[in-house]
């Protein structure tokens, strides 16, 4: 059974969703976090297409925070290689507080704007 904090922050997305929708042009970058890992991927809604992704997966230096600004980091790198400047910013439920803001503070460093 679920616990009522994930059914809430599943909730709060529904709710951003309605909102903010991610184009080709301005891809959604959604950002997901597990126990162990982080994970971030700019969204093309109008194709339905995954445009990029970055996780924490394969990064083993630093601690949780760090990890996520690296995966943040590598993100407007994939991003600029895909000639992507601008984004939506789609938290996924989450404060935004730590890892959550960790990925896009560096993620903004790394030249995408919000």
């Amino acid at each position: 059974m679920p616990l009522k904090k994930d059914i809430n922050r599943k909730a709060r997305h529904r709710k951003i969703r309605t909102k903010i929708n991610g184009t080709a042009l301005r891809p959604r970058l959604v950002v997901f976090k597990s126990i162990q890992a982080i994970y971030a991927q700019l969204v093309d809604d109008d194709a339905g297409k995954t445009i990029a992704s970055v996780s924490s997966l394969k990064i083993k230096k630093g601690n949780k925070t760090e990890k996520a600004a690296e995966v943040g980091a590598q993100l407007a790198k994939k991003a600029a290689e895909n000639k992507i400047t601008t984004v939506v910013f789609d938290r996924n439920g989450y404060k935004y507080h730590g890892r959550v803001k960790a990925v896009a503070e560096s993620a903004r460093e790394g030249g995408l704007k919000f």
